[in-house]
């Protein structure tokens, strides 16, 4: 793939809990998430699922036993749109772009989880962009998760993203020219779905 060419790094699932979110994924999926690790910015922790050598998913959620952050936590997991969303279980929120660098922003933030480091793109308020539709972008500063995880046979097969304005959101993609396979479509509000290839069929959220 060309240096320049922003790709699909990984899907995020937010959960009340993180006990509840890994195993409504494992029940959907029929395989087993491996351990991710605290997020101590923002008082979150997760957990990880391959999605092959190039991508991967998370399911994350607030650490009860973490400090409350100084700012807003990320993926909107602090409003009360999306905590009114997740009584009804976990869901499929948001997904993150992987580029080769990022511009000087605000909103870049520089991470780190145990040993992995990246830089992120974070609003300010902690919402998500777009509703969720349009990606964060990420940059890797160590070899990003799919390089270490077990290759437990799911995929990806598509990404749907519903929002109100696609032409906005297909020219936003265009800029950061991604060279992924998503449909984007015109729906009332935001939403997000994924079809996902496992060992025991097509599932998806």
């Amino acid at each position: 793939m060309p240096p320049h060419v922003a790709s699909l790094d990984h899907l995020v699932i937010a959960a009340r809990t993180f006990q509840e979110g890994q195993a409504w994924l494992e029940g959907r999926l029929g395989v087993a998430l491996s351990p991710g690790g605290e997020h101590a910015q923002f008082g979150t922790h997760n957990a990880l699922l391959s999605l092959g050598p190039d991508a991967y998913l998370e399911v994350i959620a607030v650490n009860p036993h973490a400090p409350a952050p100084s700012r807003p936590r990320w993926f909107g997991l602090d409003t009360p749109e999306l905590q009114d969303k997740l009584e009804n279980g976990p869901a499929l929120i948001h997904w993150v772009a992987r580029v080769p660098a990022l511009p000087a922003s605000s909103e870049v933030l520089e991470l780190s989880r145990g040993e992995n480091r990246w830089a992120l793109t974070v609003p300010a308020d902690g919402r998500l962009p777009g509703g969720g539709v349009q990606p964060s972008l990420i940059v890797w500063h160590t070899p990003p998760p799919p390089t270490r995880l077990p290759d437990v046979g799911v995929r990806l097969a598509s990404l749907r993203l519903g929002t109100p304005d696609p032409d906005r959101l297909r020219a936003w993609l265009d800029a950061v020219h991604f060279a992924g396979e998503v449909e984007v479509y015109e729906a009332p509000q935001p939403e997000l779905a994924a079809l996902l290839e496992t060992p025991h069929g097509l599932v998806t959220l």
